[in-house]
């Protein structure tokens, strides 16, 4: 499902370059459920950002689901996207105008919208945030916006759900719950790609992998 071959991304700094990754070396198979764990700064969310054709390395390359991201063009990799991959992210991004229902649908292809509100509806459901899907996301909690985000990001069935942070604002409980829910779309076949600096979602994944200083240095 994703490989990655000798990646490496340095950004311009005031100071001169900055290594966030350097010649990083990761294989994830079909189903699996890997947590990147490292401290802040460390290269993780830049990982993430990768894998999901957000950003080019600066050097290596990258193949999910059998593609190279090298290989295509701005838009083919926003297509690619939003059929293969699903994101979550720490800070939610919901959009503050709309409801509940209206969060999850804004990310439908074109492709999903004819099923798209009863697969919309069937994941708040699941999620037990039904009776909330006309509220707007001021009017949640914390815990229950991420639910909200997840739903967005299992929409379009994906294969591949990156998740950045997903319980950094959260409480254990919370933070229990979101975990479950990734596990849950593992169960069923999908693959998650987590990064966090916290050690509880490494309970829930097959494997870990330790990343310092944008280098790989233990699993």
């Amino acid at each position: 499902m994703i490989r990655l071959e000798q990646v490496s991304k340095v950004y311009s700094g005031p100071d001169g370059p900055v290594h966030a990754l350097s010649e990083v070396n990761l294989e994830m198979e079909p189903g699996e459920f890997v947590v990147v764990r490292g401290p802040s700064g460390c290269g993780k969310s830049t990982l993430l950002t990768i894998v999901g054709g957000l950003g080019n390395p600066t050097s290596g390359r990258v193949r999910v689901a059998g593609e190279d991201l090298g290989d295509m063009s701005p838009a083919a990799r926003a297509r690619f996207r939003a059929r293969h991959i699903g994101f979550v992210f720490q800070m939610f991004h919901l959009l503050p105008y709309l409801t509940v229902l209206e969060n999850v649908l804004v990310a439908a292809t074109p492709s999903t919208v004819p099923q798209a509100r009863s697969r919309a509806l069937e994941l708040l459901d699941r999620f037990q945030m039904l009776d909330r899907q006309a509220h707007r996301p001021a009017e949640l909690s914390t815990g229950e916006c991420q639910r909200v985000a997840i739903a967005r990001a299992m929409i379009n069935r994906p294969s591949l759900i990156l998740a950045d942070e997903p319980t950094g604002n959260l409480d254990p409980d919370n933070a229990e719950i979101v975990l479950q829910l990734l596990a849950g779309f593992h169960r069923e076949g999908g693959t998650v790609l987590l990064v966090t600096h916290q050690h509880v979602a490494a309970h829930y994944a097959q494997r870990t992998v330790l990343l310092r200083a944008g280098r790989i240095v233990a699993e």
